[in-house]
């Protein structure tokens, strides 16, 4: 399966001068948990998500210490500059990790695992918002039926890929693992 497959195309965005109070309104009002952050022409600058908005509340230079515990250990400069965030510009994080619509879902799970991300702003090729897929997205897929996972590996591997016949491979999926049986020429 491939991202287009799963992603959601009817996505929530916002603008980097957006002050970050009306973005943290409208993920609770949508029950979203981040959104990208999109320019005029819909390019995908960031990501602004509730982590970015929950630093600004959990920064650690409010507590004792004062500024010589501030000049011995700064702290975290991510908490740092989200804490004096107004604007979502100011808060979201940037660069934005993206992928497009023809990527595998395998690549974006991958993606979203090693960068310890929750979503991911799908883009064409030059750079613009066409839809966003989710680790919620990914799950639903690895959760599909196993007769329609079946019919993908017939038609998307067998006959499209590797250009053989479907008869000539018995395709088996149970629970999920899937077994190929059969002989081929090549």
């Amino acid at each position: 399966m491939k991202v287009q497959d799963v992603m959601t195309t009817d996505v929530a965005t916002t603008a980097p001068d957006v002050p970050l109070k009306q973005a943290a309104l409208e993920l609770v009002r949508r029950r979203i948990s981040g959104m990208p952050v999109v320019d005029g022409e819909r390019h995908v600058l960031g990501v602004v998500s509730e982590a970015d908005i929950l630093a600004k509340e959990g920064d650690d230079r409010r507590g004792g210490g004062g500024f010589l515990q501030w000049l011995v250990d700064p702290g975290d400069p991510w908490i740092t500059a989200r804490f004096d965030a107004v604007t979502v510009g100011e808060a979201m994080s940037q660069p934005a990790q993206t992928i497009t619509a023809e990527r595998p879902l395998a690549e974006a799970a991958t993606i979203m695992l090693d960068e310890g991300i929750n979503r991911l702003p799908v883009v064409d090729t030059e750079g613009k918002l066409v839809g966003l897929v989710s680790r919620g997205d990914l799950v639903r897929a690895f959760a599909r039926p196993d007769d329609e996972i079946r019919r993908e590996i017939q038609e998307d591997v067998i006959r499209r890929a590797l250009w053989l016949d479907p008869a000539t491979v018995d395709v088996t999926v149970a629970n999920g693992m899937v077994t190929l049986a059969g002989e081929v020429a090549s």
